[in-house]
């Protein structure tokens, strides 16, 4: 399993607070979320990504509440992977349950610049940065992790089952 795509790249501690403002979580439908995420850190992203595109961050992304709707307003908007130093716990195991894709590699968290052209290749955790050709070594998915993900998320895998 790979994802491709161009870099929206964010700080240390995006919150989820700015990945979908607080003031939009009386719906719970994905489509109407991805039409404001990000938009307290970066008005224009949802204008700018496209089906695919890749975010990179630094420490700690997805800190805050524990609301799933951050990972589904991601999800949603079309970001094929999630790429950061570290992760907030419960992010991280939200996205896993939804079925977003997350990567914690610190070397490609720094490195990676806004507009590189990225793949992810999550069966050997192998980071490729298209545009400069350096590659990193992120921590692949175990095969359970990977099959919840391709099943776009808990409860299909489950019900699937």
């Amino acid at each position: 399993m790979k994802a491709t795509g161009s870099v929206f790249k964010y700080g240390d501690n995006v919150d989820t607070d700015v990945i979908i403002p607080a003031r939009y979580l009386n719906s719970s439908d994905p489509a109407e979320l991805a039409t404001h995420c990000m938009e307290d850190i970066d008005k224009d992203f949802v204008k700018n990504v496209k089906k695919g595109d890749i975010i990179v961050a630094n420490k700690n992304f997805g800190c805050g509440s524990s609301r799933e709707h951050a990972p589904i307003a991601i999800k949603a908007a079309g970001v094929s992977c999630v790429i950061a130093e570290t992760f907030a716990r419960i992010f991280y195991r939200n996205a896993i349950n939804i079925g977003l894709p997350i990567v914690e590699c610190p070397e490609a968290a720094v490195a990676i610049s806004a507009g590189d052209e990225v793949e992810v290749d999550f069966d050997s955790g192998i980071i490729t940065n298209k545009t400069t050709g350096q590659t990193y070594k992120g921590q692949p998915f175990p095969e359970f992790m990977q099959k919840i993900i391709k099943a776009e998320g808990l409860i299909n895998y489950i019900n699937n089952k």
